[in-house]
C-alpha cells in the first residue's frame, strides 16, 4: 500500500512538473521604459535597450505563473548622451559596480478580467525591495509562423530614493529638479518555448 502511494506520489509529481510551460521575452517585440519628473514641469522617458526574462507557467491564463527578469543598466537611453552618463553614474545607478537591474516574482494573482496584480523583489544597486505592479493581459495567439506569443502591459512606480538613486537639486521657485517617483512602463511580448 505504502509502495503504492510513492509511486502515484512520484507521477503526479512528474506530470505537475511536466505541465510547466515556458515562455521567453520577445524582445523584438517588448519594452521596459520609464518616466520621471523634471523641474516639477514636465517629464522625462528612457528605456532600457537590453534585458531579458522568463516566465514558468501552470495555467492558461497565467495566474501563479514564475516571472523573473534582469535589466543591463548600461543599455539605459534617455536620447542625451551626457544625461545617460550621469545615470551611469555613482549619483545613479552605478552601472560599473552594479550592472544588472532584477526582479524575482513571488506571485501573479488575477484581479479581475484581465488584470493582475505582479508581486516581487526588486533589485536596484545593493537595494532589494519589494514591489505590487498592475498587469494587463492581453491575451494568447499563434502568429503568422505557427510560434504562440502572449501580449502583456506591466506598469507601477517607485521611489528612487528607496534604492539609494538619491542625486538631486533644488530650484529657486521650489522642488527639485529629478522627481523621486519613477514610473515604470513595459510592454511584454512572450513568445511559448517548445
Amino acid at each position: 500500500m505504502k509502495r503504492a502511494f510513492i509511486l502515484c506520489w512520484a507521477l503526479g509529481l512528474g506530470l505537475a512538473v511536466q505541465a510547466q510551460t515556458k515562455w521567453s521575452f520577445d524582445k523584438a517585440h517588448s519594452k521596459i521604459s520609464f518616466n520621471v519628473e523634471h523641474l516639477v514641469i514636465s517629464e522625462v522617458s528612457g528605456q532600457f535597450g537590453a534585458f531579458d526574462g522568463m516566465v514558468s507557467s501552470s495555467s492558461e491564463d497565467f495566474a501563479g505563473s514564475n516571472i523573473e527578469f534582469t535589466i543591463d543598466v548600461s543599455s539605459i537611453d534617455t536620447d542625451n548622451e551626457r544625461r545617460d552618463g550621469h545615470l551611469k553614474s555613482d549619483d545613479f545607478f552605478n552601472a560599473e559596480k552594479y550592472p544588472k537591474i532584477t526582479f524575482k516574482g513571488k506571485s501573479l494573482e488575477k484581479v479581475e478580467g484581465k488584470m493582475y496584480k505582479l508581486k516581487g523583489d526588486l533589485t536596484i544597486r545593493d537595494v532589494t525591495k519589494e514591489v505590487v505592479l498592475d498587469v494587463k493581459y492581453g491575451g494568447t495567439v499563434t502568429d503568422p509562423r505557427g510560434n504562440v506569443k502572449a501580449g502583456f502591459k506591466i506598469t507601477g512606480s517607485v521611489n528612487r530614493f528607496d534604492y539609494n538613486l538619491k542625486w538631486n537639486a533644488a530650484m529657486e521657485s521650489g522642488g527639485l529638479v529629478v522627481g523621486e517617483n519613477v514610473e515604470i512602463v513595459g510592454n511584454i511580448e512572450l513568445k511559448k518555448e517548445s
